[in-house]
């Protein structure tokens, strides 16, 4: 059943825009941009600039889009040019500025629709939105009743990200299924499940200085961090690395690739086999403790377990992090021709860069995400910090704790979410258990809150995210488990597209765009304090609905409706949130205000020294770890690996463990997949919103890279089509033949829609399919870098 259009919206929307518009081929077809057309006759109308902000999940905090509008049709996409000395103008990239190819892409969702075939097919009918919500609430109360709430499960997605309509953590569907009783929690992120699990055991609260203290620094060293491809926006941290060049900070970039961060800013680039970045790290820190170049003073005062005289009572002898690192506890030690064997990394650049980063003062230690996307992600996470205390450019301007670059805190706008009366919590990528075993998984599985679950996973939720399918590892292990519904009996997917996991919905729902809704947010992060407001730029198209709207007609289904919106409008709800800010902090502005000024910028703030109150009084601003110190040794952790059974797996002090598949893999393993492949983000694509923007894909075309040495033995030249395999799967894809990666490693950048043909093959592109669901020990979470492939021509 269509919906019903009048005819002037039928008429507006009837024409296809030529070659001399902004028409291109779509990645996944060859579909014309459609746009409405202007009447000949009638005077052109007038255009108007409507202030918006994207909403997508970069890391790059909301840059500012200006919309130019004319007669309902966002016709161009400009952006915020206001340079303040302490908020550079928030420039959208080229993600944000291609937007209008998305909002009117012919290939959106226009209706709601049931499937019709397999689970996964992609049939689909169209039905209305009554029939939609009655699904909807009959699923829900069905499986609620038959099997409790914790088969009840909101997956994960970041494909709309602001505080009220949120696909993640929290927002409008979190307060619905509240209302119902609760639901499944999870914990962690696929980005950072490693990273924000072990670094607590070291640092406790301890945060890091903020990016805008990098123009204090001398020597920047760069560990799988890639800013200018990830967050490219205006005035945000890529843009603090530049003004520290400026600055005459030198810039040194570790990875396996030379990344666009590399090729722009680093003075040296020192590539490394994926995985082994622990062993280069246990190798520096032999460098500088056979050298006598640690801050021995610093260790003594502000750590725990750096060496044997600072162990925590009841940790076994030799088991300090220098014990480890010189060989005392193992017979092995950690020099630089051990690291040499493992990393790729030449001993004579070990020995130089330790020197270098002991010797330069203040240097910043930067940790990226991608390292810890990996088998044993936690143990990095870890290490980098113990070189910044060794060192001691911890507390100090210009340093840093060897973790990430921190903001600056303000007070944040909240949708309320009530409670969830589920106490159980499941690691997020660990989903694929809960359907198949969550009543056998217990704490050494991850399960947190709860002894064991009263049920598996049978309802999921799935708004504006692509994890169901696309961006989980090991696809075709997963398509299996989604295609059987006695497991998983109903899947619901609201979206804008037609995505990879929206192919396995029993119900699809259209979403409307960010341009069809009132964002609204504040953003507190490198520059300082920003607000905004952002309202509907054009009137939503085809018969889409918001989230909001979506959740009230079940909210009436099924009886909570009252309790759900309180009597409240959308519009209301995002005035009720200023007014609770305004409770605390009365010199924020009103609702009326806001609507009147969409963007403000905060004042000037200083930049943030992360851990200065610890280290200029320990003993008053103790860190949050049992001892109140820096845990270099973390007694927790060693309890933990031993209840779990995994002592080796999750070691109380960072050490270097050999990855599952990488190049210390079994043999006979190496023998028949030499290439480790890793998965970069690219800047065409945030994770895997935008693969089918035909702007973007002009800019960026999906292809796997290959070092020269490697492609001349396989006889592949650049340009020519590869099959990239292993045991879970089989891709076919372009080849880019390049001195930019190292010999011995792949890299195919995340986020492509898969797509199989018959054969089961992927065509696109989609590194998932050859990825490998093993979470990691610690965190239970994405090792996703972690892949042996071979790579031959087609």
């Amino acid at each position: 059943m269509l919906p019903e259009i009048s005819r002037r919206s039928f008429l507006k929307w009837s024409a296809v825009v030529g070659a001399g518009a902004a028409a291109g081929v779509a990645a996944g077809g060859g579909s014309k941009l459609l746009v409405p057309s202007a009447s000949a006759e009638a005077p052109a109308p007038p255009v108007t600039v409507t202030p918006h902000v994207c909403s997508m999940n970069c890391g790059s905090g909301n840059c500012v889009l200006m919309l130019h509008v004319q007669d309902g049709v966002v016709t161009r996409i400009d952006t915020d040019q206001q340079d303040l000395p302490w908020s550079p103008a928030q420039r959208g990239c080229l993600r944000g500025r291609a937007m209008r190819q998305q909002l009117y892409h012919p290939d959106r969702l226009k209706q709601p629709m049931k499937r019709v075939g397999k689970r996964g097919e992609g049939k689909f009918e169209p039905i209305t939105w009554d029939e939609a919500y009655d699904m909807i609430a009959q699923n829900l109360d069905r499986i609620i009743k038959q099997y409790g709430n914790q088969a009840v499960f909101y997956i994960y997605g970041t494909g709309v990200m602001n505080p009220v309509f949120k696909s993640w953590p929290t927002g409008i569907v979190n307060r619905l299924l509240n209302q119902l009783g609760g639901y499944l929690n999870y914990y962690g992120t696929y980005s950072s499940a490693q990273y924000a699990f072990a670094n607590p055991y070291t640092l406790g609260n301890g945060g890091n200085n903020s990016a805008d203290d990098l123009v204090n620094s001398r020597l920047i060293v760069l560990f799988a961090e890639n800013v200018a491809e990830t967050r490219q926006g205006g005035g945000h941290q890529y843009y603090w690395y530049v003004q520290a060049k400026k600055r005459g900070a030198k810039v040194i970039v570790v990875d396996p690739r030379l990344s666009d961060t590399a090729k722009a800013i680093a003075d040296e680039w020192i590539p490394i086999r994926p995985t082994t970045d622990n062993a280069l790290i246990n190798a520096l820190a032999y460098v500088m403790i056979t050298e006598n170049l640690h801050d021995q003073a610093f260790l003594d005062k502000y750590c725990v377990g750096f060496d044997d005289e600072h162990l925590p009572e009841g940790a076994p002898p030799k088991s300090s992090f220098k014990s480890y690192v010189l060989g005392e506890a193992d017979g092995v030690p950690k020099t630089p021709e051990w690291a040499e064997r493992i990393t790729g990394v030449p001993r004579e650049t070990i020995v130089r860069l330790a020197r270098e980063i002991a010797l330069t003062k203040p240097c910043a230690l930067v940790q990226g995400l991608g390292w810890q996307r990996h088998a044993y992600g936690e143990q990095p996470v870890r290490a980098l910090p113990v070189l910044a205390a060794m060192t001691g450019n911890i507390g100090i301007s210009g340093g840093g704790n060897g973790t990430r670059p921190g903001g600056k805190s303000a007070p944040s706008l909240s949708f309320p979410l009530g409670t969830n009366p589920v106490k159980a919590s499941i690691s997020v990528f660990q989903w694929p258990d809960a359907i198949t075993r969550g009543t056998e998984l217990r704490a050494k599985d991850g399960l947190r809150g709860v002894e064991k679950l009263d049920s598996n996973i049978k309802f999921i939720w799935n708004y504006a995210g692509n994890c169901l399918i696309n961006q989980h590892a090991e696809i075709n292990h997963i398509r299996k488990i989604l295609e059987d519904e006695s497991l998983v009996e109903f899947i619901l997917v609201h979206d804008i597209f037609m995505t990879p996991s929206a192919r396995f919905a029993d119900l699809l729902l259209p979403d409307r765009s960010s341009f069809e809704r009132t964002e609204m947010g504040r953003d507190a992060s490198i520059q300082g304090d920003r607000l905004y407001y952002a309202p509907a730029a054009i009137e939503p198209l085809y018969d889409t609905k918001d989230v909001y709207e979506i959740c009230t007609a079940v909210a009436e289904r099924l009886g909570v409706a009252e309790a759900f919106t309180e009597g409240r409008t959308m519009e209301q709800w995002q005035e009720w949130m200023v007014e609770q800010l305004r409770a605390k902090n009365p010199d924020f502005p009103t609702f009326a205000e806001l609507k009147k000024n969409p963007l403000i910028k905060g004042t000037e703030k200083p930049p943030v020294i992360g851990m200065q109150a610890f280290i200029e009084d320990p003993e008053k601003n103790p860190l949050n770890t049992p001892s109140g110190k820096i845990e270099i040794y973390s007694d927790r952790l060693a309890k933990m690996g031993q209840e779990w059974g995994i002592p080796d797996e999750l070691p109380p002090i960072p050490k270097y463990i050999p990855a599952w598949e990488g190049p210390e893999a079994p043999a006979e393993l190496r023998e028949r997949y030499p290439i480790q492949l890793i998965g970069h983000h690219v800047k065409r694509r945030v994770h895997s919103t935008h693969d089918n923007n035909p702007w973007l894909e002009e800019v960026e075309p999906q292809m796997l890279t290959l070092n020269e040495i490697d492609a001349a033995e396989r006889g592949i030249r650049d340009g020519d089509m590869v099959k990239v395999w292993n045991d879970r799967g089989e891709i076919h894809v372009r080849c880019r033949v390049s001195k930019t990666i190292m010999p011995g490693v792949a890299d195919l950048p995340q986020g492509a829609w898969y797509t199989p043909d018959a054969n089961g093959v992927d065509t696109r592109g989609c590194i998932n399919v050859i990825t490998k669901y093993h979470p990691s020990p610690g965190a239970k979470g994405n090792p996703q870098h972690t892949n042996l492939v071979q790579v031959a021509k087609l």
